[in-house]
């Protein structure tokens, strides 16, 4: 699996899942195309934040194929 805490490993349009920030105690994924990358740093322990087409922002935590 790609790690989705490297911002070298995600681009827009790639499919992934994230964590949104009122989900972070119960884990639940939401699935969409990225938008916008938010998170600046090369790498972040959380995951790298991001923009779904949809509108919802939260940290990567899987990038699927």
């Amino acid at each position: 699996m790609i790690d989705g805490k490297q911002r070298k490993n995600i681009n827009t349009a790639f499919i992934v899942e994230i964590v949104q920030k009122s989900h972070q105690r119960t884990g639940q994924l939401t699935k969409g195309i990225v938008a916008k990358i938010l998170t600046k740093s090369a790498n972040h322990p959380h995951g790298i934040k991001v923009q779904l087409e949809t509108g919802f922002i939260g940290r990567v935590k899987n990038i699927l194929e």
